[in-house]
């Protein structure tokens, strides 16, 4: 837990690092007569690949202590509250890009009716939503099986809940199988959540990628860095 908590802090460090590339090449795109899709698409996967290494860093950790990735001793008292099968609930990417554009759809709606393009999450069309993208889904097919495979797996969960009494009394006798058994759960949630930020890529333009990539890390470091002042500040209190 705690090799694992420090490369955590170092995987935030390095997110930003890759956020600030990610929104250079974003103004280089939108400042550019031509544009330049190429850097924004490096810029995208240098994002992506850096979920990817956390995926594989935590999928180790899991192997070896389950019970303590389920605790997050790494997050904070509100992201722990948040957590849902040992981390972020995938579904949540889905809202975040129904918000997303909404906002930038109203802060830009003048130069939208005017016919102007703007190429962003403000621009998204129907056919997005409508049109057969990642593997012949349609991102809203891709949203109903995202929440299909959470609910078996809360399910499942609490399954393995239910059968906390036999841990307790020490009356289990396959207990060995029984944390493989809720690592799998959390391999199979981890999994989930890689495959679905993939999925919502896949289904945007570069630009739109680029937009989703900043709102989603900026969630995520907003509600780490407000989750630990709070933290600090019940600490301070006690």
């Amino acid at each position: 837990m705690a090799s694992f908590k420090k490369f955590q802090q170092s995987w935030i460090e390095q997110l930003q690092h890759h956020l600030n590339h990610l929104r250079s090449a974003q103004n280089h795109h939108r400042n550019s007569v031509a544009g330049d899709e190429d850097r924004l698409r490096e810029a995208v996967e240098r994002v992506m690949e850096h979920y990817r290494e956390y995926h594989r860093a935590k999928w180790g950790t899991t192997e070896k202590d389950v019970i303590g990735v389920m605790a997050a001793p790494w997050s904070s008292a509100l992201e722990r509250s948040l957590h849902w099968v040992g981390g972020w609930r995938p579904t949540t990417l889905f809202h975040l890009v129904y918000t997303e554009s909404s906002i930038l759809f109203e802060s830009r709606i003048v130069d939208i009716l005017r016919g102007f393009r703007t190429g962003d999450l403000s621009d998204l069309s129907p056919s997005q939503f409508r049109v057969k993208f990642v593997k012949g889904r349609t991102v809203s097919e891709l949203q109903c099986e995202t929440v299909k495979e959470e609910n078996a797996m809360t399910e499942e969960l609490s399954e393995w809940q239910d059968d906390a009494s036999e841990l307790v009394m020490g009356t289990v006798s396959d207990l060995d199988q029984r944390i493989r058994r809720l690592a799998e759960i959390v391999h199979r949630a981890d999994d989930l959540r890689l495959r679905t930020i993939t999925g919502v890529v896949e289904l945007l333009s570069p630009l739109q990628q680029a937009e989703f990539l900043i709102a989603a890390a900026e969630l995520r470091t907003g509600v780490s860095g407000w989750g630990t002042t709070h933290d600090r500040r019940r600490t301070s209190d006690v």
